[in-house]
C-alpha cells in the first residue's frame, strides 16, 4: 500500500491542478467535482477501487432549498462530467460506477419542509463496468413508499457488483 501511494504515478494522479481549466470547470470547482476528477485520474492511473463521498442529503427541514441551492447542482454537474469523461477516455467499460446511500427519503414532505429517513424504497444508479445502459430495474408503488415490481434487495445489489468485478458471489469464503 505504501509503495502504491508513494509512487510517482500516484503523486501525479493527485495533481488535479495539471488538468486543463475547462476540464476542471466541467466537473465543477467544488469539493465534490474535484474529488470526482481526482477519482478519474486515479482510475486512469490504475487504482482499482475509489470512493467519493458527497454529503448534504440529510434534508429533514427546508429540503427543497437545501437540495436546489446546495447538494444537487454540484452532484449533477460533477457526476455527468465524470461518467462522460470516463466514456470519452475508454475507461467506462471497465469502471463500475455505483451511486447510492444507505437509505432513501420519505415520499411525504414532513412539517418542516423536508423528508425523513426511509429504508424501504430508494434508488441506486449504476453505470459502466459491463452494465447494460438505459435500464430501470424495479419500481415503487404509486406513492414511492414501497417496492412494487421487481424489488432489489441488498444481496441482489451486492451480487450484481461482485459479478461486474469478476467475483463469484456464489462462492463461500471460509
Amino acid at each position: 500500500a505504501y509503495a502504491l501511494l508513494s509512487s510517482s504515478e500516484a503523486r501525479a494522479a493527485f495533481e488535479v491542478t495539471k488538468e486543463k481549466p475547462e476540464v476542471r470547470e466541467a466537473y465543477g470547482r467544488n469539493g465534490f467535482g474535484q474529488s470526482l476528477l481526482l477519482a478519474r485520474r486515479l482510475v486512469e492511473g490504475g487504482v482499482r477501487f475509489v470512493t467519493v463521498q458527497h454529503g448534504g442529503w440529510d434534508t429533514h427541514n427546508n429540503g427543497f432549498d437545501a437540495l436546489r441551492n446546495g447538494t444537487l447542482p454540484a452532484f449533477d454537474k460533477g457526476l455527468a462530467a465524470f461518467i462522460n469523461d470516463l466514456s470519452q477516455r475508454g475507461l467506462l467499460k471497465k469502471t463500475l460506477v455505483v451511486v447510492m446511500g444507505e437509505f432513501g427519503r420519505t415520499p411525504i414532505i414532513n412539517r418542516d419542509g423536508g423528508r425523513d429517513h426511509h429504508p424501504r424504497c430508494f434508488s441506486v444508479l449504476m453505470a459502466g463496468g459491463g452494465m447494460k445502459g438505459g435500464m430501470v430495474v424495479g419500481s415503487s408503488d404509486s406513492k414511492g413508499f414501497e417496492p412494487a415490481e421487481r424489488p432489489v434487495r441488498p444481496e441482489d445489489l451486492s451480487a450484481t457488483i461482485y459479478q461486474a468485478l469478476g467475483i463469484d458471489y456464489t462462492q463461500s469464503i471460509s
